[in-house]
């Protein structure tokens, strides 16, 4: 999140205080009571779409519902409140998440069903990571999404490559197949290629021709074949990111070979003095 500040000094720093940060009980208590309203809130959403709980509690589960959007609704007017600048918050992750988590409910008065979005509070529970002092986690789920940003570009040439390979085949089997068989259009073969292609096979479209049975195994095998390459290539990503991290790009002065791990001291190779900003500790010796 970008830098927040308190809006002033007395009640707005001390809710600050409570609100935004985790380093006290009273704090931490107010974010793992949020928590425990989010999972409460999610919980109903859940049970209600159930026919027969929504038939016996569905007004207890509306009541209670309002009242949870009520407190967050408070509670971001507060953060609002409380800040020097508001505007920041808003444009964030958090403060982005905070005004969507209330949102859905209102908007049910409005457009029936709405409610059902509020599943959407779930990721305020990533707050939950400071307070259980996790933070390390959100670090790796860091790692992870910049090596899938920089693999992004292979990955979607392997998408359209796979995407050619499907409109072919299935084009084919429009073609070859009878309407009957469920090749209505394109667009429907399409389908049926995507599913054959990643293996999921649900049956409702079949070919009953033996060209039509054949250029399925032939997808389905094409499946197998491919479907583990772009989990190699964010795999490699991963792994460069990991190596870069460990290692140092600067050469040693005495020998100029590189890859030194980053809290080495010592060149690895003719032991000599890596930093040479700082005289090295035995010529002192």
């Amino acid at each position: 999140m970008a830098t927040i500040k308190p809006g002033g000094l007395g009640i707005k720093t001390r809710l600050f205080q409570i609100i935004f940060e985790s380093d006290t009980r009273l704090a931490k208590g107010f974010d793992v009571f949020l928590a425990l309203l989010i999972f409460l809130s999610v919980g109903i959403i859940l049970l209600d779409s159930v026919p027969d709980y929504h038939a016996r509690y569905g007004e207890i589960f509306y009541a209670v519902e309002w009242g949870i959007t009520l407190l967050f609704t408070i509670e971001l007017a507060l953060r609002i409140y409380c800040l020097e600048k508001p505007k920041l918050y808003l444009k964030s992750f958090y403060g982005i998440i905070d005004v969507l988590a209330v949102l859905p409910t209102w908007l049910a008065l409005l457009i029936p069903g709405a409610q059902t979005l509020v599943v959407v509070r779930l990721l305020r529970t990533l707050r939950l990571f400071r307070v259980l002092e996790m933070m390390t986690v959100v670090g790796e789920g860091r790692l992870l999404m910049g090596a899938l940003i920089r693999s992004r570009h292979q990955i979607l040439l392997f998408l359209f490559s796979v995407l050619m390979v499907v409109t072919i085949f299935s084009s084919l089997l429009y073609l070859i197949e009878p309407a009957e068989a469920g090749f209505t259009s394109i667009p429907k073969s399409i389908y049926w290629g995507i599913v054959t292609l990643t293996t999921v096979g649900y049956g409702d479209i079949t070919p009953v021709t033996a060209w039509g049975q054949f250029i399925s195994m032939m997808i389905m095998l094409t499946g197998y074949s491919i479907i583990a390459l772009p989990v190699g290539v964010f795999s490699a990503e991963v792994i460069r990111t990991l190596r870069a991290e460990r290692y140092s790009d600067e050469a040693c002065p005495g020998c100029g070979k590189h890859r030194h791990e980053v809290d080495a001291k010592y060149c690895k190779h003719c032991g000599t003095w890596l930093n040479e900003e700082t005289p090295d500790p035995r010529s002192s010796e």
